[in-house]
C-alpha cells in the first residue's frame, strides 16, 4: 500500500520486469498480492484500453501482459488485510 500513492499518480509500470502482469479474476489478484503483506487491488479499464489502441499479450502460462497502465485506467476495487 505504501506504493499506491505513485501508482494511482503515474500508473503501473513494468519497474523490474519486461512487461506489467494483469490478473485475470479476483481470487488470483488477491494471492498474488498476498505475497507482500497486505495489499490493494486495483481494477484495470481493460476494455477502454483496448479502445484506445493499448495492446495486451497473453503468455505461455495464462497471465496477461502490457506494456503499462497508465493511471487514468485505473481505480481502486478492494483493500486486503
Amino acid at each position: 500500500t505504501h506504493c499506491l500513492g505513485p501508482i494511482l499518480d503515474d500508473g503501473l509500470k513494468p519497474m523490474s520486469r519486461q512487461m506489467v502482469h494483469l490478473s485475470a479474476d479476483e481470487e488470483t489478484a488477491e494471492k498474488v498480492g498476498k505475497r507482500h503483506g497486505n495489499c490493494v487491488i486495483l481494477l484495470v479499464d481493460t476494455l477502454k484500453m483496448h479502445e484506445h489502441g493499448i495492446k495486451f499479450y497473453k503468455s505461455e502460462n495464462g497471465v496477461w501482459l502490457t506494456d503499462a497502465v497508465p493511471p487514468e485506467y485505473l481505480s481502486i476495487y478492494k483493500y486486503v488485510g
